[in-house]
């Protein structure tokens, strides 16, 4: 059981490290942060694109021999990172990091459905959960720490150790042999794979090339349209063909890339959706308070992580916890349960939500959401895996890791798209209602850009147009208003998202988990 929480805590480790490490790898490499940021990109497509293919190759070889493979490649990834000249070495090192997860993803899945039945079976579930928040936690303050004192690498020496430790606890897991016999799906792989990476191309690029209308970062643009909307509409075509190929090729007697049948009942297909609406909560949460703390207040990533300690030892406690409720409940009530405590908790914080977000009816609702986030992260996955037979576990492996980079994608771009969008009503709005701003000011000022500014950076721009300090006291005024205004409307618009979610939430199996007939007894 070490051994596969070590294994998700080296991916969570890994990918929380990197934004940590970027202002290190810009003044290293000497590149724009764009740049250096496209080692975070290139991961998530890597996993995003490749799970599917990578848990019939682990069906095929064989769950242990595969597993200790793209462990020692994961290996591979952090030397890469260590001792990379430039920064197309790191790129190439998150390449393959990626490409190592998502064979990793389902693999975890597959060796827990192997390994443990019953109750250790919900056990080992819910640390996985609980590993991405305590990786992602000890993630800001190791790596903050030693990006202070020494510098960016040394934190990939945490990711080698890491995999180095996985790697020989493997050797404690058992595991079926593969079966040489399965064929790999190959124009299956290639539509789910270019879906994933249109899709996620697309959402992650909203803000940056435009919602609609191309804007001038976008590379570019199709009769004045944006390539990101064209590249979701492309990615959600794609993911149609490749259920269409899948089924036609399931009725001919086919082995498909991935066995459909575990999402054939509502129970099952509820389940996905409700870990697509929490994984994109979660990451819409997990943008906005960085946001906040560290773009507008100007504050360090210590900062940040002190802000989210309660919501991510929340989400650790409660997602490993919440297995000793499932033999009183059923998935139904937990389910239902959960997504009303995130929906009251983001209610709540956006009444009570200031500029500070250490103050007590803040942290408040961070609690009672991370409590609602961490059953909800368990739960989900545990009804996936008990409903389906160990042979198939591969299955909902990659299926999980599909959702799950999807839906963070999406959940960080639509949370941007929307507090921009949000943010730029606001201020024209409020310009027009406050005349001591008056219009030859404003006309100095690029309005069409409207992004997220600091009060100092705000009046860094303001010192170049002709504003009096009276004028430029009022502009900071009117900022921090319509920053927060947005703030709490966005907050408002991600509870009714997470409200959504409660009818689907009902559902859920009614069944408890000592009720359940086990599909696949262990030998």
């Amino acid at each position: 059981m070490v051994g596969l929480f070590l294994a998700q805590v080296l991916m969570s480790f890994n990918v929380a490290a990197l934004p940590v490490s970027l202002g290190g790898m810009v003044e290293d490499f000497g590149v724009p942060p764009t740049v250096a940021s496209s080692t975070i990109v290139v991961y998530g497509l890597a996993v995003a694109a490749l799970v599917m293919t990578g848990a019939k190759l682990g069906q095929r070889v064989g769950w242990v021999a595969i597993f200790r493979v793209v462990v020692a490649t994961f290996a591979g990834s952090a030397l890469l990172m260590i001792f990379s000249p430039s920064v197309g070495w790191a790129i190439t090192g998150q390449a393959v990091a990626g490409a190592s997860a998502a064979i990793i993803v389902p693999a975890l899945v597959a060796l827990i459905a192997e390994n443990y039945r019953g109750a250790q079976q919900a056990t080992a579930i819910g640390s996985l959960g609980s590993a991405r928040a305590v990786s992602g936690m000890s993630a800001f303050f190791i790596g903050g720490a030693l990006g202070t004192l020494i510098g960016w690498r040394p934190t990939f020496v945490i990711v080698l150790a890491l995999a180095v430790a996985v790697f020989v606890l493997s050797f404690r897991l058992r595991s079926d042999g593969g079966d040489p016999g399965i064929r790999i799906d190959l124009v299956a792989a290639v539509l789910i794979g270019a879906a994933v990476v249109a899709l996620t191309l697309g959402f992650n690029n909203l803000n940056a090339w435009g919602l609609f209308f191309a804007s001038p970062g976008a590379p570019f643009d199709l009769v004045g349209v944006s390539p990101a909307p064209v590249l979701v509409l492309l990615g959600v075509v794609l993911g149609q063909t490749f259920f269409w190929w899948t089924r036609r090729r399931t009725a001919a007697g086919k082995v498909p890339l991935v066995d459909l049948s575990v999402l054939a009942r509502p129970s099952e297909r509820a389940a996905v959706y409700a870990m697509f609406v929490v994984v994109a909560l979660e990451a819409a949460l997990n943008f906005t308070v960085p946001l906040y703390i560290q773009i507008v207040q100007g504050r360090t990533p210590f900062d940040t992580a002190l802000a989210m300690m309660p919501f991510n030892l929340t989400v650790f406690v409660t997602a490993t916890l919440v297995v000793r409720f499932y033999t009183r409940y059923p998935p139904r009530t937990i389910g239902v349960f959960g997504f009303t405590l995130t929906t009251v908790a983001l209610l709540w914080l956006s009444f009570v939500v200031t500029n500070n977000w250490e103050t007590l009816p803040t942290i408040l609702g961070l609690v009672v959401f991370g409590v609602g986030q961490g059953a909800l992260v368990t739960l989900v996955f545990n009804v996936l895996v008990t409903a389906a037979p160990k042979t198939l576990a591969g299955d909902v492996g990659s299926i999980r890791g599909t959702t799950q980079n999807l839906a963070s994608a999406v959940g960080t771009a639509l949370a941007g798209a929307l507090l921009v969008t949000i943010l730029s009503f606001s201020v024209g709005r409020a310009v027009v209602e406050h005349p001591e701003l008056p219009p030859a000011l404003v006309a100095q000022v690029d309005l069409d850009t409207v992004n997220f500014v600091s009060n100092d950076d705000l009046r860094s721009v303001l010192a170049g147009t002709d504003a009096t300090p009276a004028q430029v006291d009022a502009a900071v005024a009117l900022n921090e208003e319509a920053r927060l205004g947005t703030l709490k409307i966005g907050l408002l618009v991600l509870a009714g998202v997470s409200a959504t979610a409660i009818l689907p939430a009902s559902r859920l199996p009614r069944y408890r988990p000592d009720e359940i007939p086990d599909p696949a007894p262990a030998r």
